[in-house]
């Protein structure tokens, strides 16, 4: 059997110059290989953070994080980063970070670009691209990577419809197929993806399993199926309930 890619017990994070801001409170969470695991909640209860703490990015301020040894993570932001180089660029760096040799980077990173249907913009500066198009490099670059988890933190919020709906799609299409190896070939593992969203109906179409935060705290861990059950969900956590409710209007 294999480990789980993430597993938390009583993980709290505080934050601020003085530790001041307690973030996240005695997180109890365990995800398996192959999950597709949405974070929902308002603003400020603790997606990001929980986020970042997978990433290894926040330092936990107690408890315990285990993840396997080796496992290649890929983390997008709201609005990526984008370095003051083009499009091929920005995704060769990336590989040769990640130690692929140089020579080696250019066919790569063509190769993502096509993937992505962005290759007629391959020498564009990658700052000077729209929202959608810089969202769909960062997904290129991640997976010019190949990585085993997709951590997605509000990964559509800041674009237009049109934009939302190609990258969403490129979301659903990496994440639903096996990790591949060094050559590009299915290596028969499952992609693992947890992401955040305040999109409903983008957690019922990319996720299996959802988790509400509120203050912090972790208050449901339901199947998408459930989650979506307005009779169960108000007998099993009154304010996730009113979370929907409030989002659905």
């Amino acid at each position: 059997m294999n480990p789980p890619c993430f597993e938390l017990r009583g993980v709290q994070v505080r934050l601020g110059a003085a530790s001041h801001i307690q973030a996240l409170t005695d997180i109890y969470l365990r995800i398996e290989e192959g999950e597709r695991v949405a974070l929902v909640g308002a603003n400020g209860s603790g997606k990001s953070t929980l986020l970042r703490t997978l990433h290894g990015l926040q330092r936990t301020s107690a408890g315990e994080l285990h993840t396997p040894a080796h496992q290649r993570v890929a983390m997008l932001f709201q609005r990526p980063h984008m370095l003051r180089f083009s499009a091929r660029r920005n995704i060769q760096l990336g590989l040769w970070l990640q130690g692929v040799p140089w020579r080696q980077t250019d066919a790569l990173a063509l190769a993502a670009l096509e993937r992505v249907e962005m290759a007629p913009l391959a020498e564009r500066n990658a700052r000077a691209l729209s929202g959608g198009q810089q969202q769909r490099l960062a997904l290129a670059r991640a997976w010019a990577l190949r990585p085993a988890v997709w951590l997605l933190d509000e990964p559509t919020a800041s674009l237009d419809p049109h934009a939302k709906r190609e990258v969403e799609s490129l979301i659903s299409e990496f994440t639903a197929v096996g990790q591949r190896d060094a050559t590009g070939l299915p290596s028969g593992r499952p992609t693992t993806l947890v992401f955040s969203s305040h999109n409903l109906g983008q957690v019922k179409r990319l996720a299996n399993r959802v988790i509400y935060l509120e203050g912090g705290r972790l208050l449901a861990d339901l199947p998408v199926h459930e989650f979506f059950n307005r009779d169960l969900l108000r007998s099993l956590c009154p304010q996730a309930h009113l979370f929907v409710q409030g989002e659905s209007l």
